[in-house]
């Protein structure tokens, strides 16, 4: 897989009071692109971040109804994958 690729695999980390206290585990969340698998995930990780992957888990999010007046919509479905590194290594998300 070219690094083109593997860079649009990974669409930005998921910061929320779960996946910080998940950090703890050696686990990070990030939004994925859909059509993308858990192999292309751990290579994209260890390509951009520079760890080795352990294990990933992947949920795929619904969109939720929106309503503005009379209109109704729906945001589009999205894929979340949980990430666990290593033992001793971490991934610097520039948070706190």
């Amino acid at each position: 897989m070219n690094k083109e690729k593997l860079t649009k695999i990974i669409l930005a980390p998921c910061i929320s009071e779960k996946s910080t206290g998940i950090r703890v585990d050696r686990q990070y969340v990030f939004r994925v692109r859909s059509e993308a698998t858990k192999p292309e995930i751990a290579k994209a990780i260890e390509f951009l971040f520079d760890v080795d992957v352990d294990a990933v888990r992947v949920s795929n999010v619904g969109g939720k109804r929106r309503r503005f007046g009379n209109i109704q919509g729906r945001r589009k479905d999205w894929k979340k994958a949980y990430v666990t590194v290593k033992e001793g290594q971490a991934i610097n998300l520039g948070g706190a």
